[in-house]
């Protein structure tokens, strides 16, 4: 990480990183149209004062398809503990991804960004590798990277751990 927003770089190879308080960087303000209601604009900054499980996706994506249960499940329980689940759906076409969002009964947010401009202000990913999940923290800032896709029990003590934090 570099500068005062977060740069991921992967040390050694890792999919799975982890940032302790001091590391973290503020997330880019990353907001855009809702796939679903194109004229409403969807922020990281609407979720301030909350943990945030943020979620680059694609209709197109397998793992993607693999991962949704999860992320779901995540959203539904968290949205009574204080946690958020917000996608951001990259180089898609409109209606599979609004299809995709209905057909996998998905409960939470996603933004549209058919062009990977707005994913690209997330410096460092590796965005061939979608799925890739990261968890933000109360402060905006990023906790941990996941490249790949998601189980319960990868991100579930992370995000906890977060949430308990003042």
């Amino acid at each position: 990480m570099h500068g005062s927003t977060f740069e991921f770089v992967s040390p050694g190879g890792q999919t799975n990183i982890f940032y302790s308080i001091d590391q973290r960087r503020k997330i880019a303000d990353l907001s855009g149209p809702s796939v679903v209601a194109p004229d409403r604009t969807i922020s990281i900054g609407d979720y301030a004062g909350k943990v945030v499980l943020l979620n680059l996706w694609g209709a197109w994506c397998g793992p993607c398809r693999t991962e949704t249960h999860v992320l779901r499940e995540i959203s539904t329980a968290g949205k009574r503990e204080g946690l958020e689940v917000l996608g951001i759906d990259v180089r898609d076409n409109r209606q599979y991804a609004a299809d995709f969002i209905r057909d996998f009964q998905v409960d939470y947010e996603s933004i549209f960004d058919p062009s990977g401009r707005i994913a690209l202000q997330l410096r460092g990913l590796p965005l061939a590798a979608v799925p890739i999940s990261l968890i933000v923290d109360k402060r905006q800032r990023v906790a941990a990277v996941y490249i790949g896709a998601v189980l319960q029990e990868d991100v579930r003590p992370k995000l906890e751990q977060v949430r308990a934090e003042p």
